[in-house]
C-alpha cells in the first residue's frame, strides 16, 4: 500500500510504497501519532486497516473514492499521485466521506450484497426450466416448480439425452 503522512504544517513525513501488513503501518505512524488520523480510499480494502486502527485507537476514515477524483481531477492517477492529494483533502477538511460499516455490521451486509445476484441466477434457471418444453411435443409443466417437492421428475419427462442433462443440471444449480 502506498503511504502519504503529512505534517501540521503539510510537510510529507512519510510518502511511499510499503508492505500492506500491521506491523509496517503501525511502524511509519509511530513516530507522531497524536492527532494523526488514518484514510483510505474507498477502493481499497479498508476493512483490515480499519480494524487494526481501531484496536491501536486510531480515528479511521473512508474516502470517497470517485468524489476524490472529481476534486483533485488530473488524468493521471496512480497511488504515488493520489496519496498525497488525499492527505492534502484531509488535512483540509475537504476529504469526502464514504460510509463504513462497523466490524460487526460487514458480514451481514455483505452477505445481502452476495444475496441479488444470486436471486437473478436463481429466477433465470427457473424461467429456462419452464421454457425448456416449448419447442418439444410435450404438455407444459404445470405446477410452479419453485419449492423443491414440486421439481421431481421434470427433468425426466425429456427423452432427448441433451435436453435431460440440461434440466438437470440447472435444477441442481436452483437449490433450496
Amino acid at each position: 500500500m502506498y503511504v502519504c503522512i503529512l505534517s501540521h504544517d503539510g510537510e510529507i513525513l512519510v510518502h511511499r510504497n510499503m508492505q500492506a501488513a500491521p506491523e509496517p503501518c503501525l511502524q511509519a505512524l509511530a513516530p507522531s501519532r497524536d492527532h494523526r488520523v488514518v484514510a483510505v480510499a474507498g477502493r481499497f480494502p479498508w476493512d483490515g486497516l480499519a480494524d487494526l486502527c481501531a484496536r491501536a485507537g486510531l480515528p479511521f476514515i473512508v474516502g470517497h473514492a470517485l468524489s476524490m477524483q472529481a476534486l483533485h481531477g488530473g488524468k493521471a492517477t496512480n497511488d504515488t499521485i493520489d496519496s498525497p492529494k488525499m492527505a492534502a483533502l484531509l488535512r483540509g477538511g475537504r476529504l469526502p466521506q464514504a460510509s463504513g460499516s462497523p466490524a460487526e455490521m460487514r458480514a451481514p451486509r455483505a452477505r445481502f450484497r452476495r444475496r441479488l445476484p444470486r436471486r437473478r441466477k436463481r429466477a433465470a434457471l427457473l424461467a429456462h426450466v419452464h421454457n425448456s418444453p416449448s419447442p418439444y411435443p410435450r404438455p407444459e409443466i404445470s405446477k410452479t416448480i419453485a419449492s423443491k417437492a414440486q421439481r421431481d421428475g421434470v427433468a425426466e419427462r425429456f427423452p432427448a439425452p441433451a435436453v435431460h442433462k440440461s434440466l438437470a443440471v440447472a435444477l441442481a444449480l436452483i437449490g433450496y
